[in-house]
């Protein structure tokens, strides 16, 4: 008897508790379209990764020229020769492997040019969340774009304007 007045204290309790949290929604996605300078930033990295994928395809072109011409010519070929030609491929295979790790890596241009364009931009959102937070006295706030467990949640928790305009922009 004693474990089941306990168990429903406890219970009760944990109702109350849950109860009083305050939750907020934004969406990341909404947010970030309607920052021009996030455009901006993605607009470089696409220009930039068209041009890194174009000096890569361009070595792999250089390797596969050498391998036909290898195929063509191996047949009259010494064996010495051959092992030259063979290296020369495997060397620009190698390039553009190497093209590849250092533009697209994970220490690469691409990371680097994602972190110092689009990081300090979801730096000022995450900051400006963190006021809005505090301001309202929000316990948690999700990101409805990326949390795929959410099936429904009222407009009326949706900060996500409020944000933009904590930025300084208009939705």
């Amino acid at each position: 008897m004693k474990k089941a007045i306990l168990l429903s204290l406890l219970f009760v309790a944990c109702a109350f508790t849950a109860s009083a949290q305050k939750f907020a929604l934004i969406d990341m996605e909404y947010i970030l379209k309607n920052i021009p300078a996030y455009e901006q930033a993605n607009n470089q990295l696409n220009q930039a990764s068209q041009q890194y994928q174009a000096e890569i395809e361009a070595k792999a072109k250089e390797a596969e020229a050498l391998y036909k011409d290898y195929q063509k010519t191996a047949s009259s070929l010494s064996a010495a020769q051959k092992s030259q030609k063979e290296e020369a491929i495997i060397a620009k295979e190698k390039e553009a492997a190497e093209l590849r790790k250092k533009y697209f890596g994970p220490e690469g241009e691409m990371a680097k040019k994602q972190q110092a364009l689009i990081n300090p931009i979801q730096d000022k959102i995450y900051e400006a969340v963190k006021q809005i937070a505090q301001q309202n006295g929000y316990d948690a706030v999700v990101d409805r774009s990326s949390a795929q467990s959410i099936i429904f949640a009222s407009p009326r928790i949706d900060i996500s304007n409020e944000v933009l305009s904590k930025l300084g922009y208009s939705n």
